[in-house]
């Protein structure tokens, strides 16, 4: 047990009293979640919580199923604090002794009152914290050692320090080896001071010719530097005083470097809070690639940077190399411990993309490897087979259209799984109007004629009404569904029932197709998470179906196939296990599918039935990081994105923009360009 489960239990508390607006941490409790996760065991109750997220992570959650998953996962949080499995995760540092200041606070007013002169002189009196205690024991060889917390890895820091960087989630030595910088600064040109720009990010090399605390204005320290050109500038840090005497206490002649951006002060260049460094040593903060590290208040980039190079520097060897040789050279990826350097500290752009390619390449293997361990899991479970082709194939024939030769061929690879005794996972892909609703219910029919029953699971109220009106109507043929009751299909030894149950579904019918369900008779069932809530029992379920299977998770996924969720794939147990199948009308391209969906077989419907307007797709350029060409494309994207969508709304028609990760002036943009249609 590696996660902090006692500070995470608060997290959790505070955002399910904020209302769930995912406000309770900063970065979001997605980002706090991956952090804990980080080296969690197998099966460990955090990994299980996070499984019960959907891929996109619990900012994807409406609000009501936010605030169900927050109150399974604090009750999975208070049972193992309670059992003592969280012991460990609630290890603290201790909290460093009162100040005098602090404990005076009890005492009586008379002791408490001090001459006007010792106060002002504990105002001004540098506030020094205690370093933390180090850990006496042996630092343990080999791997062990990334397991370490950072005070007992021989970090002198203190503890106020320690409790920040916790605050960023690094707290062991594997956590600051893996706190990856969000970008760099490129400081490797150095230049004389003669021919730096304004504006630019540059680093010169320059004796200080003269340092003094600034006494006016705002506070700071102000110098004076030359370089061997002859040149002169002025560098200024501000509430900085004692850089001022940092520098004087360097040997008259001694060398610095100089990073940051230029300024301009009366025509000239000029550098305001520079970072700086003497010339010849380690250098962390100029004169190359300077990583930039999510920080938070109080943690000094520089402060932070230090850190985790000394840690590099000692543990970055004991990584252990999980690739072949031979398989590195093949794919000409840097070994680990290289990478992990490289991505902290590249010496040029090549070095940095190769790193990130090795850190890319072992995550999309660790998840391919897991794909295929759950497919052939899956496949050594029995699974019940159905012969559906005739029953499919009557259905098709009484529809009001023809199917398209997309939805039969899509039709044919679902039958052709149902038929096998080893559990169907397959995604069927296809655009809004394709005809994947059609193709799912022949399959539950195909389900429900081999003696099973049958379930679709949708991810809102709405969607699944929906999909409990199109089936009724497709089945019985009343133009105005909802069907009630049961229909007789010629093609089914016995009448039919469809169900729907949701959150807001009535308590009478509630209990009718709990009923329905429980009894084992030819029953499809439509519904939301509400499927897969405590009381909800299929005597029978022969076929899983999840339409937009991106908003699920793996325990989701897992309920509603009636296993255990802490298998993370369901159909445990020792009966047969349901067949899966899983409708995205999310256009992924085939390699993006076999990646998050590798243990799932693709079926795509590339066509639409006649008379369907086409889905016309725009993909707005990546939001810009500085590049002045990228700004313009992607401003000129967005507002042509958001037009279209006026324009498609206003004519009548429907439109709809997926934006996964927008914030700010995004966010604002969005709301305002289907503000005046709501």
């Amino acid at each position: 047990m590696t996660a902090d489960l006692a500070r995470l239990g608060r997290v959790l508390g505070l955002e399910r009293r904020e209302g769930c607006r995912d406000t309770a941490v900063r970065g979001g409790l997605d980002e706090l979640l991956r952090r804990q996760a980080r080296d969690e065991p197998p099966g460990s109750p955090l990994l299980r919580m996070v499984g019960a997220l959907p891929p996109a992570g619990y900012r994807s959650l409406p609000p009501e199923e936010r605030r169900g998953w927050l109150g399974r996962a604090i009750a999975t949080v208070e049972h193992e604090l309670r059992s003592g499995g969280g012991e460990a995760a609630r290890r603290r540092p201790a909290r460093p002794a009162p100040s005098p200041a602090t404990a005076r606070r009890g005492a009586p007013a008379s002791k408490r009152a001090a001459p006007a002169v010792a106060a002002k002189r504990e105002r001004a009196a540098p506030k020094r914290e205690a370093p933390a205690t180090t850990s006496r024991r042996a630092i343990p060889e080999g791997v062990a050692a990334l397991g370490l917390p950072i005070d007992e890895a021989g970090a002198r820091l203190g503890q106020r320090l320690l409790r920040r960087l916790e605050r960023i989630g690094v707290r062991t030595v594997g956590d600051a080896l893996r706190h990856w910088p969000h970008r760099h600064d490129d400081y490797s040109r150095v230049v004389p001071i003669t021919e730096l720009i304004p504006g630019e990010k540059q680093t010169v090399r320059a004796t200080v010719v003269d340092a003094r605390q600034r006494l006016w204005g705002r506070k700071g320290a102000e110098a004076t530097i030359g370089d061997a050109s002859g040149s002169r500038m002025k560098v200024v840090w501000w509430n900085q005083p004692f850089v001022a005497d940092q520098l004087n206490r360097l040997e008259t002649g001694t060398e610095i470097a100089l990073s940051g951006e230029v300024d301009a002060y009366r025509g000239r260049p000029s550098f305001n809070n520079p970072a700086w460094e003497p010339i010849g040593g380690k250098r962390r903060h100029t004169g190359r690639f300077v990583p930039v590290y999510p920080t938070t208040e109080g943690l000094p980039q520089q402060r932070l940077r230090e850190t985790i190079a000394n840690l590099i520097d000692r543990f970055a060897d004991r990584l252990p190399e999980t690739l072949p040789e031979a398989l590195r050279e093949r794919r000409a990826l840097p070994g680990v411990a290289e990478a992990v350097r490289w991505m902290h500290y590249p010496g040029d752009e090549a070095q940095l993309a190769a790193a990130r390619r090795r850190l890319a390449f072992d995550e999309l293997l660790a998840v391919q490897i897991g794909a295929v361990r759950r497919k052939r899991e899956r496949l050594l479970r029995p699974a019940p087979a159905f012969g559906g082709v005739a029953v499919a194939e009557a259905f098709l024939a009484m529809l009001p259209f023809a199917p398209t030769a997309a939805q039969r061929r899509a039709l044919g690879e679902v039958l052709d799984d149902l038929a096998r005794p080893q559990p169907m996972a397959r995604l069927l892909q296809g655009d809004v109007g394709s005809g994947k609703t059609v193709v799912a219910l022949a399959a539950m029919l195909a389900a429900v004629a081999g003696g099973s029953q049958a379930a679709l699971m949708a991810p809102t109220e709405v969607l699944a009404e929906q999909h409990f009106r199109t089936i009724c109507r497709l089945l019985s043929g009343e133009p105005e569904p909802p069907l009630h009751g049961s229909v007789s299909l010629p093609f089914l030894p016995q009448p039919l029932r469809v169900v729907l149950l949701t959150g807001s579904t009535r308590a009478k019918e509630r209990r009718a197709a709990l009923e329905a369900i429980g009894h084992g008779g030819p029953v499809i069932a439509v519904g939301t998470h509400a499927l897969i809530q405590e009381g909800v029992e299929f005597a029978r379920l022969g076929l899983a179906v999840a339409d937009e299977q991106h908003r699920f998770g793996v325990m989701q996924r897992s309920a509603l196939l009636g296993g255990d969720p802490e298998d993370g794939d369901g159909g445990g147990g020792e009966g047969p296990s349901p067949h899966l199948l899983v409708m995205t009308a999310t256009p992924i391209p085939r390699s993006l599918a076999l990646t998050f969906y590798g243990d799932l077989d693709h079926s795509a419907i590339g066509e639409l039935p006649p008379g369907r307007t086409p889905i016309e797709t725009i993909a707005v350029p990546q939001p810009p990081h500085g590049d002045l060409v990228a700004v313009g494309e992607y401003e000129a994207g967005r507002a042509e994105a958001f037009a279209r969508v006026r324009s498609e709304v206003a004519a009548s028609r429907q439109a709809f923009v997926i934006c996964p990760l927008v914030e700010g002036s995004d966010a604002v943009a969005a709301r305002a360009a289907t503000a005046e249609y709501e």
